[in-house]
């Protein structure tokens, strides 16, 4: 595993950006890069904002997890959340490329706007796996929705989070594993488990095993 710090991360220039909307200001924190389960993945704490000077709002503050897909997606698909500013901007960039499909699921339909260029490819996997998936995420994680991103072979979480996942106590504090270093180890583990059952939507049974 390697850590990085203060540095953009290399998978994020291919994150498609309908995942998060518009923004022009970004910052990012602890970026880790290895491998999990056999696939190389990149886990980063990301700050995106949109304005100027100290008038700037949140696009998207969180955990990114950037992984290699078991089947590369002829395309690009996006489970973003639904708000207005998202559907402006992909108008204005996309100029009506991407198409909109639904999951079937209303809940999903009501929290998610699906978006692809590739609605064929796209459908069974937003009625199947990826609706399996978010809706599994939505009981984990019930107050701010994950984000799901497939670009060709690339994979992307997204975990909105105020906290700082991976912050040390003050210098002063002296280290308890227990209490400060243990949590962290969790808490990755189970955002790289994660990444590992998002991975699996499109790929034949055989394949997910």
């Amino acid at each position: 595993m390697r850590y990085r710090n203060n540095v953009k991360p290399n998978s994020f220039d291919r994150l498609p950006r309908e995942t998060v909307g518009s923004f022009n200001r970004q910052s990012f924190d602890d970026v880790f890069s290895g491998r999990y389960e056999g696939f190389p993945f990149e886990l980063y704490e990301a700050d995106l904002r949109e304005g100027t000077g100290k008038s700037t709002t949140a696009v998207f503050k969180g955990v990114i997890v950037a992984f290699e897909t078991i089947v590369p997606f002829p395309g690009t698909l996006v489970a973003a959340r639904r708000t207005n500013k998202v559907v402006g901007f992909l108008r204005g960039i996309f100029g009506g490329k991407m198409q909109e499909l639904s999951s079937g699921v209303p809940e999903l339909d009501a929290a998610y706007k699906f978006r692809t260029d590739n609605i064929e490819a796209a459908r069974p996997l937003v009625t199947g796996r990826l609706a399996q998936a978010l809706q599994w995420l939505g009981e984990t994680r019930p107050n701010d929705p994950a984000r799901v991103a497939l670009n060709g072979s690339d994979g992307f979480l997204l975990l909105p989070q105020e906290r700082n996942f991976f912050e040390l106590p003050d210098s002063s504090t002296r280290l308890d594993y227990t209490k400060h270093v243990a949590p962290m180890i969790a808490d990755m583990g189970a955002m790289l488990a994660t990444a590992a059952l998002v991975r699996k939507i499109g790929a034949k049974d055989e394949e997910a095993r």
